[in-house]
């Protein structure tokens, strides 16, 4: 049930976001900042997130403040949750618009004396949150929109209009990446592969179709850049390896920070279901999205130029972070030409 006050949140100047902490999920949270400086211009916009999402959040200039969590994701913490909570209330924020559907996460908020508190009433919060809002799912069926309503007054029409997210790039912070990694002058075109997905192997196309188009558009006069988490060097060492070593591998190597900014010189990106592919998309590169078990309906690349390549197979999406039939058809069956089609496309 949503507070019969639901004219406050509209004339709130001063607003704490608590983020997301999956780098996907943080990228899609930048269209609520812009929803709401597009219906409120002259308000202030905080946001409480993880250190490991700050680099975005840099590249958001609709954000005055990042404030970082201090308690990593999966722990409960309470008595560190109440003190964050007693240190924001000198801030004197107007309202604050919770991300996350955990009780957990509504606790500074309730502690920091915010008077409106905004949320989905996800693990029963009631009395945490005053401005408790009831998710309808079958209406609001992408994650971005459930973000953006949350903006915007409970009666306000749904499902909302949703900005694209923009991360603004500096030529400093190319040419930094440039310097720090030695990169040559770019004549020829550049390829981004991102062959990881942290939710598992279940999104991840197979490391030989990534190499297949890596070797075709290495023939064609393309440079290839791998990116990635130390999680993602195997497969990406595999890759690497089936064309002689001719990419450029990142992979572990750079910060997120740096992957953003190494990203934005790309001319083309093809992705996984993953935080980089929203990075992508907010990049507003040319971007093919290969997806497997997840639902491209759901957190699908907010950008126009993306092409969304899935099987829609019967038994997908299983948002399984393995294929419970053992198979992985929904991925495998993605041939390197669709991808190559789509990139010349």
């Amino acid at each position: 049930m949503a507070s019969p006050n639901t004219h406050i949140p509209n004339a709130a100047k001063k607003i704490l976001i608590v983020g997301p902490s999956w780098v996907g999920d943080m990228v899609m949270a930048q269209s609520l900042f812009i929803a709401l400086k597009n219906s409120r211009p002259h308000c202030r916009i905080d946001v409480l997130a993880p250190s490991s999402t700050l680099s975005l959040l840099e590249r958001m200039p609709e954000v005055s403040r990042a404030i970082i969590m201090p308690v990593p994701r999966g722990r409960f913490a309470l008595m560190e949750r109440i003190k964050l909570g007693k240190s924001l209330r000198s801030e004197g924020y107007d309202q604050a618009i919770l991300l996350p559907n955990s009780w957990k996460s509504a606790i500074p908020t309730f502690f920091a004396h915010i008077p409106v508190r905004t949320g989905y009433l996800g693990e029963c919060r009631w009395g945490l949150l005053n401005d408790a809002r009831k998710l309808n799912k079958s209406l609001l069926t992408m994650t971005v929109q459930r973000f953006v309503a949350l903006g915007l007054s409970a009666d306000a029409p749904m499902p909302p209009i949703c900005p694209k997210p923009a991360l603004t790039i500096s030529k400093n912070r190319q040419q930094a990446v440039i310097d720090k990694f030695q990169l040559m002058p770019v004549a020829s075109r550049i390829l981004a592969l991102c062959p990881g997905a942290e939710y598992g192997p279940a999104k991840r196309w197979p490391p030989e179709h990534y190499a297949e188009v890596a070797r075709q558009k290495i023939g064609q006069g393309w440079q290839v850049w791998l990116f990635g988490s130390e999680k993602d060097k195997a497969d990406a060492a595999q890759i690497n390896q089936a064309v002689s070593g001719l990419c450029r591998d990142f992979t572990g190597s750079t910060s997120l920070a740096e992957a953003v900014d190494l990203m934005s010189l790309a001319d083309a990106v093809v992705s996984n279901d993953s935080g980089l592919m929203h990075v992508a998309a907010a990049l507003d590169k040319k971007l093919i999205a290969i997806y497997g078990s997840s639902d491209p309906g759901f957190t699908p690349p907010l950008n126009d130029k993306a092409e969304i390549i899935s099987l829609n197979l019967d038994c997908a999406p299983c948002f399984k972070r393995e294929c419970p039939l053992g198979h992985s058809r929904c991925l495998t069956g993605i041939t390197p030409e669709q991808v190559l089609d789509a990139i010349n496309g």
